[in-house]
């Protein structure tokens, strides 16, 4: 397709399937928004989370078709150019690596409460961020050793992800139900902080639960280092979403059916809903070592999402269209790209600001739900205005025909739905008191991307250059 192999193709559909896996992550994706989702709605949260998995997989089938046509590092970016043109694809390409990067935030502000507990002591908002920026620059360091020792520490991951997740979740709730299942009708109250409105309740929920099901494009991400990426990478992708998908609607239910006293939960009188449902069940002695296997998670996702980051940015780079690109398309002698990992990196870490002065879990998940379904919302609609322009008929191993251009009207109907959703404006996302910026979270860190990508678009012009690269 045009490129010099730099980086090394050594990723089977195992290891492709891992990085995914590690990536959407079921201990991340429950412990993050648990404590959050049952706050806003109660035990009923968890009916959004099938529905927020059924809306991904209408995105999924996008990707993988494109991901089958043009197996490439950097996805949205390199769909959008051959879809649309130059300039469309270049802003999708920076949404969406912007949109990883803060994802990469998230991450690591919700591994840092982990840290401390394993330690014993009580974290105050400037320290969350110190160790949170910690916890990027050792994912940073793990990351320049290159795919074969990343793939390895995304494997001890989910190894832990396997006891954290699957283990526990079937143990609470085979041996230590509380409650029945009429639990999951009841928000015990929680509505109140929508305005009394179940119905503003569940729209809150499903921008949250929206965070736990965006992960599966690190399969693309690595699809410059996955033999017969062709065919492997839309199958990793499927198998990384659903695994996960099942995973935490399995623990979500679980967890809520043994919680001792879900109405303190609601309350927000219990913080960490997941550890007290575990401990509660098993046992003080559980504490510690279930601590540390969710930690274990936690940081193997934080290097995997990190590993996708950067070579997102190596791939807008080694095109000349990203700021810098001569240093951040670098690749070590370990055929990592260490620019794209500083890069990346320090871009991350800039975006923990945002809970410099208060705790901002809620607005960060806001802000990274909101940033990652944006380019979604741009790879659908790109692939669904090509194919009815004819300008793109599916010529991969994944060719879906009119049955691909109807999913892919309600992919680009649910994603522009869930960006509208996770970007209004709620003050439940945020501690009382919180400042006005988190509150504004997710509209303010898409609407700083757009706007930043769009005065780079106009005054350094990348379009040009692809198009001057395309001609020649």
């Amino acid at each position: 397709m045009g490129y010099q192999q730099e980086l090394r193709r050594s990723l089977g559909v195992l290891g492709n399937i891992s990085m995914g896996f590690a990536v959407v992550s079921p201990v991340v994706a429950l412990y993050a928004v648990s404590m959050v989702g049952t706050m806003i709605a109660g035990p009923a949260w968890v009916w959004a989370l099938p529905v927020v998995l059924l809306g991904q997989c209408l995105v999924v089938n996008v990707y993988a078709e494109l991901a089958s046509q043009w197996p490439l590092t950097g996805g949205p970016y390199q769909w959008g150019r051959r879809l649309l043109g130059p300039s469309f694809g270049w802003m999708s390409g920076w949404v969406w690596q912007f949109a990883v990067m803060f994802g990469n935030t998230t991450v690591a502000y919700l591994a840092a409460p982990w840290v401390f507990a394993l330690v014993g002591v009580a974290p105050t908002p400037g320290t969350m961020v110190a160790v949170a920026a910690g916890i990027l620059f050792g994912c940073m360091l793990v990351n320049a050793f290159g795919i074969r020792i990343l793939s390895w520490f995304v494997s001890l991951g989910i190894a832990a992800e396997a006891v954290a997740s699957v283990l526990v979740g079937f143990a609470l709730l085979l041996f230590f139900r509380e409650h029945g299942f009429a639990l999951f009708t009841r928000t015990l109250g929680a509505e109140e902080l929508s305005g009394g409105s179940t119905v503003m309740a569940f729209l809150a929920v499903l921008a949250v639960a929206g965070w736990g099901f965006i992960g599966f494009d690190a399969c693309v991400s690595t699809a410059e280092e996955t033999k017969d990426a062709g065919r492997q990478v839309p199958r990793a992708m499927w198998w990384a979403l659903l695994s996960v998908g099942v995973v935490v609607i399995l623990n979500a239910i679980a967890v809520a059916l043994a919680h001792p006293d879900p109405a303190a939960v609601v309350a927000g009188e219990d913080l960490d809903p997941v550890t007290t449902a575990v401990i509660s069940s098993f046992g003080s002695w559980s504490d510690k070592p279930f601590v540390l296997v969710v930690l274990i998670g936690f940081l193997a996702c934080a290097m995997a999402s990190q590993g996708g980051a950067a070579r997102g940015v190596y791939s807008l780079a080694r095109d000349g269209v990203f700021p810098f690109s001569r240093y951040v398309r670098k690749v070590n002698r370990r055929q990592a790209p260490i620019g794209g990992l500083v890069a990346s990196t320090v871009v991350s870490c800039s975006a923990l600001l945002l809970g410099l002065n208060a705790t901002a879990i809620g607005s960060l998940i806001a802000v990274g739900t909101a940033a990652t379904f944006l380019p979604f919302f741009l790879v659908s609609l790109a692939a669904l205005i090509a194919r009815l322009r004819g300008t793109w008929v599916p010529s991969g191993h994944i060719r879906q025909g009119a049955k691909g251009t109807l999913l892919n009207v309600l992919a680009v109907l649910w994603t522009a739905f869930e960006v509208a959703n996770v970007c209004w404006p709620r003050a439940i996302l945020a501690p009382p008191g919180a400042p006005w910026y988190q509150v504004w979270a997710g509209l303010l860190g898409t609407g700083v991307v757009i706007t930043a990508g769009l005065v780079y678009l106009l005054a350094r012009r990348p379009q040009d250059k692809l198009r001057a690269a395309e001609s020649a």
